[in-house]
Order: structure tokens, then sequence, then C-alpha cells
């Protein structure tokens, strides 16, 4: 079982349970809820406590995450581990595979596959992807192993793409993105929900541009959309208007990930280099290594 600890140091006495785990721990209004419901589920020095009780310098609060069954179908599909601790699992998910199960791909998901990895490594923890990466795009996927680990983390992702023709600069678009009429997965822009995009051209060659891109909002489609509307859909994105000449699936790549959850004590970065398809439909794409 998996127990969060803290020691309160001089400067938090006096602070209920409530406001330390709160305003000191980080941990979120939900969980200390959730926490609440569970027979031993907050302790101060090995005995239950409640939200109001005082602390003193010295104790020791605990928070109890309760043990989880997860009753996913198990498929031995390889799952490549980039780092993983007892509260986070962060995965290279490569293309052609989507994050749950769906039509066509009811067995080999990353559901699928990190269920049967838990299994194989003695573990049980739900599966709690703490972000969407669509099918066809690859990269670095961050699981989350509890509810804290899910409610506590600060992430910020840096994707990679190439879109067709040459861009130069930077750029930011900043268009609301909704469902096109009439269908139930294509995105469109100038209606919907707000959705911000930034931009950065870091290499250009051969009629296309890889970009290296951020996001203030996290809207399904959104890099793909964006690009699209302002003339320039990723190549392998026919969905948008992206040529399949060069490659078959949108060239799209979650390479850089901050990790941080003041809860837990982490703070990491990865990175994960440009798969084969990509470098191949690509050559003259630097290593990711040596983009800025």
């Amino acid at each position: 079982m998996r127990v969060l600890r803290y020691e309160i140091p001089p400067a938090c006495e006096g602070m209920t349970v409530r406001d330390f785990a709160r305003k000191q721990a980080g941990l979120s209004a939900r969980l200390l809820t959730k926490q609440k419901q569970l027979p031993g589920g907050i302790l101060k020095n090995g005995s239950p406590c409640r939200t109001v009780d005082q602390l003193a310098a010295g104790d020791i609060l605990s928070f109890p995450l309760p043990e989880e069954v997860f009753d996913y179908p198990e498929t031995p599909v390889p799952l490549a581990v980039l780092w993983e601790t007892e509260d986070y699992l962060v995965v290279d998910k490569p293309p052609d595979m989507p994050v749950h199960p769906s039509p066509g791909h009811d067995r080999d998901s990353l559901l699928n596959a990190t269920a049967y990895y838990y299994r194989q490594t003695g573990q049980h923890h739900l599966f709690r992807p703490l972000y969407r990466l669509d099918k066809d795009t690859s990269g670095i996927l961050v699981i989350g192993k509890h509810r804290a680990a899910a409610s506590t983390a600060v992430i910020e992702k840096t994707y990679f793409a190439v879109c067709e023709g040459e861009l130069a600069g930077s750029g930011t678009v900043d268009l609301p993105i909704g469902l096109r009429e009439g269908s139930k997965i294509v995105r469109a822009c100038g209606f919907g929900e707000a959705a911000v995009t930034h931009w950065q051209a870091v290499a250009c060659a051969e009629g296309h541009t890889l970009l290296s891109l951020h996001l203030e909002t996290g809207r399904t489609h959104q890099i793909r959309a964006h690009m699209a509307h302002i003339g320039h859909p990723l190549a392998g994105d026919d969905l948008y208007g992206g040529s399949r000449e060069r490659i078959g699936r949108q060239a799209l790549h979650c390479g850089r990930v901050s990790l941080s959850s003041r809860a837990l004590a982490v703070k990491t970065e990865l990175s994960l280099e440009f798969p084969e398809d990509l470098r191949t439909a690509f050559p003259w794409i630097p290593s990711l290594s040596k983009l800025p």
C-alpha cells in the first residue's frame, strides 16, 4: 500500500490537518474528501484524526491510499517503459496504438498493455493516463498509479510535428475548436472551446517544416486542426488535408515532458527521440537532443 507521509515542520505548528494537506502538501480537496471517507484514511502519529485537528511540530501526518483492483482485459503487447516510480509510469506510446480500446483495437490498446505489465510486475493500479495522445501520435505518455499521483501532477509537454510548407520564426494560433458540422471526429476552428497553440519553426527542408509546439489548452486534435487552419496541415494527416505520400500517419510526436508533484516530491524531465518512421520519411530532421 502506498502511504503518503509528511513530518510537520516547526513553521507549520498549529496548522489544521486540512490546511497543511491543502497548502503545504499540495493535496487536492477532492483527494482529502476521499481520504476522510476511508477508515484510517488520515492518521496523525499512527492514529485516526480529523481534518480540523491541529498539528504540532514533529507530528507525522499520513494518508494511506487504498489498494485498487483493476479488471481490464490484459494483452501481452510490448510496453516500452521510459521511467517508473511507485507513483508514476512513463511509457513510449508508439503510433497505431490507441490509449483506450476502440473499434478495431479492442485488445491492443495502451490500457491492455499496461494492465498486462502491472500484472506481470505484481502491481495493482487503475489505468490513469494524465493526458491523451491520438492513436497515430507517438511519444511520451505519463500514467498515474493512484489518485494522488493524478491529481497533484503538473505536466508541461513539448510536441514536435512536421507540417507541409515552409515556415520561419514562431507564432500563435488562438482560435476555438469544435466538432465540424456533420462529423463526430473532425474538428474545425472558429467556434467551440478556446484553444491556444504556440509554434516555433526549428528546421525546414524539402517543402516541409519541423515545428516545436506548446499548448495552453488540450483540445482534441488541437495541433492538427490549428495547423491545417493556417494552411500547413501535418504531413500524413489526410483527415485534415495532409498528404500521405511520405508517411502514413500524422507526423506528430510528444518528445519532451516535464513532470512534477509537490505532494509526492517528484520533479523530472524526460525526452524521447523521433521514432523510426519519422526519421525515415524526413531524414533531414535533426536529433531531438540537438534541438533547443
